[in-house]
């Protein structure tokens, strides 16, 4: 591996790692909130979507001053592939992990998304873009295991859940597979900034249809509330999804799913250490086992063409 190839692909590992890490944190700064203020789901993920796609759009304007904002929706094919993208991708992600969690339980909703990795190079193998080799197959499994002991603590009793729990998790699965596939040909020809924030913008809109960000009370929020909700549409949602997209420009789609395996990773140790929450055996070897991912995809350079 040349040297540009290796800064390409640290450059890639440190963003897709800073944006799982984010994800993860900020979902345990949600818990907070919610056991704190009683925020109402649907508020946080409407709120914190405009929010952040407001941002975005505003980093991408000062940064490009003599760019328009509005370039995307300047062709049909462009403005199509960009709402699609946004409702498919950003807004199915959130809406259908939380469908899950609130069917089920936390623990079942992200380890069905996390079959993402394995959508992913199902796509590849079928439309003959790659060969699913051993180095697939070993990251793969150690992702799935791991996570898996992470979030269960090796308890396969954790896995009852209704129906459409499990339904809703493997859409959540698909949906991030999509999310992760479909933002490849937008980053060739738009800013991730200008990609991500109009992605946010326009599923905030939609959810703000039935959750409206306006309609809530914050003259009981603590400056403590408001430090968590500021982190949350910073660090847990607009740098989260920023940095997990522009990691694409570096990194396979492959390499980034499995990478998000982060994600649970940090918000189960955020928990341990700020919640309180207890950590088991098996959940320490899921631990090691996911860092023995990460360990091994950054070894050995696997490209998807």
């Amino acid at each position: 591996m040349n040297q540009l190839a290796k800064k390409n692909k640290t450059i890639g590992l440190t963003l897709v790692i800073l944006g799982a890490s984010f994800w993860g944190i900020g979902g345990t700064v949600a818990q907070r909130l919610f056991q704190q203020e009683n925020i109402e789901v649907g508020w946080l993920v409407s709120s914190r979507l405009l929010a952040a796609g407001i941002l975005l759009i505003v980093i991408y304007k000062i940064t490009h001053r003599k760019d328009s904002i509005f370039a995307i929706w300047q062709t049909r094919k462009s403005a199509f592939r960009q709402i699609l993208f946004s409702l498919v991708g950003m807004l199915a992600v959130q809406y259908t992990y939380m469908a899950s969690i609130s069917h089920g339980n936390s623990a079942v909703a992200t380890m069905l998304q996390y079959l993402s990795p394995l959508f992913i190079m199902a796509y590849y193998v079928l439309t003959r873009h790659s060969k699913l080799t051993k180095h697939d197959g070993i990251a793969v499994t150690l992702t799935l295991i791991g996570t898996f002991l992470l979030l269960t603590n090796g308890s396969i009793s954790t896995f009852s859940v209704p129906t459409p729990a499990i339904i809703w998790g493997v859409l959540s699965g698909l949906s991030a597979a999509f999310y992760t596939l479909y933002a490849v040909p937008l980053l060739k020809q738009f800013h991730s900034l200008l990609v991500v924030g109009w992605a946010m913008l326009i599923g905030g809109c939609i959810m703000s249809i039935f959750h409206r960000p306006w309609q809530i009370n914050v003259s009981s929020w603590t400056f403590e509330t408001t430090g968590y909700f500021i982190f949350i549409v910073i660090f847990g949602t607009m740098l989260a999804f920023w940095f997990y997209i522009e990691s694409l420009q570096y990194l396979s789609p492959k390499e980034t799913s499995l990478l998000g395996s982060l994600e649970p990773l940090a918000a189960v140790v955020t928990s341990v250490l700020w919640l309180q929450i207890d950590f088991g055996f098996f959940q320490f070897i899921g631990t090691l086992l996911i860092l023995c991912m990460i360990l091994y995809l950054t070894t050995f350079q696997r490209t998807a063409k």
